[in-house]
Parts: C-alpha cells; structure tokens; sequence
C-alpha cells in the first residue's frame, strides 16, 4: 500500500500527495471557481447577445441579420474566453492550448475550403449588404426576391415562385443586379407609327396615354422623341420615370395603353409587308 502511494502519477506529484487535505481543498476550490466563471462567462454572452439584438430592433433602419450575425460572433468569443479562463483555473497551460487549436483550425481550414469560401463570403454579403431581405435581383443569370441570407448559402424564391439555393462563394462572385436598389426606375418602349402619319398628332397621343397613368412620373421629365426612320415606320423612343415596385406591370400595361389610343386616334401602325412579283 505505501509502494502504491509513493507512485509518481503527474509532475513529480504521487498518490499520495493527490490524497491531502490541502490537495482536495484546493482542487474543490478549483471546481467552484470553473462553476462560477462557467455560469458568469455563459450569462454574460446571453447578455450581450440579448443587448447587440436590441440594437438592430430599435433602429428600424438598421439591418436585422446584420445585428444577429454580429451578436453571435460576440457570445462565442465571450464563451471560448470563459473555457480558456476554466483550463487556467485547473493549471493547464493556455497558450498550449490556443496553440493546439490553432493546429487544428489549419486542418479543418484546409478540408473545408469550400464551405469556409462560402462562409467567408456570406460574412462580406452580411457586412456590405449589396442584397436585402425582399430585393428582387438577378444572380450570375438567375432571378428572384430574396427570401434568406445565411453564412453558407443565399436563398431566391425565382419569378415561378420556385425556391433556389446559391452558395454564397457564387453570389458575392458574381455579377449582382439590384432592381431594388434603387426607389424609380426607367421604363422604355419604341413605337412605329407610319411614314404617312402627322407625328406631332402621333406624339401627342403616346405623351397623353401614358401621362394620365398615375403611375407615371413628370419629374424627371419623360423623353418622346423621333429616334429612328426605319424601313417601313417611324419609331418613338419613349422615356418614363415610375416606381421600381411597379416596373413590370407598368410596362406591360402602357404597352397596350399605347396601341389601343394609336388606334382610336387612327394612326397607322405598320408592319413590314413583302412584295412577290412572278415573272411572266
């Protein structure tokens, strides 16, 4: 039994010397300050977290997943800081520790580059926000509103509704279109109206078509001018301001708008036409 507690089992320390009274009082001494900076450090990171939330809540103009992405990273600093605080409370040496998971952080790095890609840029689509909640954009070619945001990957909701998941490595590689961007947008339309038609009569009515939409905007001032003398008409190049949310249906109603008043007014819409002659 002596030979057994004069046993070295860690730094020069035996069986012994681990069953004093001086050892337990210090080890349990030890186990209630772990407990106590587990409990402090884990409550303060639900703490700030809570707190870097509210910011993003009570300022209605601030992104949301700005303010919860920033929070999370706060909590789990705050708690890799707490286990650090733990090891040292027992002895262990830290900065073998940090070291190690450094190693380790370098391996993983290296067999999740991919996945750290898109993490990397979901971080920067986060942090600059080109794109928002509910803009509807147009990704490497695809098109849609945008219905999420996460670090890996950037979900659409297509003009079908269909949902479509990008890597956030493609979207923040990508070219990205805005239509949302921006409050108005620039609608244009080309019309041919005949080379025998009065065009101040012809102008007069595409400006009146389309200025009584309410939707239509004066100011900018709208472009209606002669752009083109093609081979069988004379095209308008119209020009009109209107908000970016109503782009689309606007566009295609004046469209219509337009053509029904040309032939209300009579104004000869042409088309081209080809002449066959048989030889005799």
């Amino acid at each position: 039994m002596e030979k057994l507690l004069q046993t070295e089992i860690w730094q020069g320390k035996t069986v012994a010397d681990f069953l004093t009274v001086d050892f337990l009082l210090s080890t349990v001494g030890s186990i209630l300050a772990a407990i106590a900076i587990l409990i402090v450090g884990w409550m303060l990171s639900a703490w700030l977290q809570r707190r870097i939330r509210a910011m993003g809540l009570k300022h209605a103009h601030l992104d949301d997943m700005l303010f919860d992405f920033l929070s999370s990273i706060v909590r789990y600093v705050v708690l890799g800081f707490t286990l650090l605080f733990v090891l040292n409370t027992f002895g262990v040496q830290t900065t073998s520790v940090v070291a190690i998971i450094g190693a380790a952080g370098l391996a993983i790095g290296l067999a999740l580059q991919g996945t750290l890609s898109n993490i990397a840029a979901g971080v920067m689509l986060i942090l600059f926000r080109p794109i928002r909640l509910g803009d509807f954009v147009d990704v490497g070619g695809t098109m849609g509103t945008v219905k999420a945001i996460t670090l890996n990957f950037t979900e659409l909701a297509d003009v079908s509704n269909v949902q479509v998941i990008i890597p956030n490595s493609q979207v923040w590689g990508n070219v990205i279109t805005n239509y949302s961007s921006n409050p108005t947008r620039r609608a244009e339309w080309t019309f041919g109206v005949g080379y025998g038609v009065n065009l101040a009569d012809a102008e007069r009515i595409i400006r009146d078509t389309i200025m009584a939409d309410p939707r239509s905007k004066s100011d900018p001032e709208p472009f209606i001018q002669v752009n083109n003398l093609g081979a069988s008409s004379v095209d308008f190049l119209v020009r009109v301001w209107v908000d970016a949310a109503e782009f689309f249906a606007y566009q295609a109603d004046m469209k219509r708008a337009v053509k029904e008043a040309l032939d209300a007014g009579d104004i000869d819409i042409p088309f081209p036409t080809t002449t066959i002659v048989q030889a005799s």
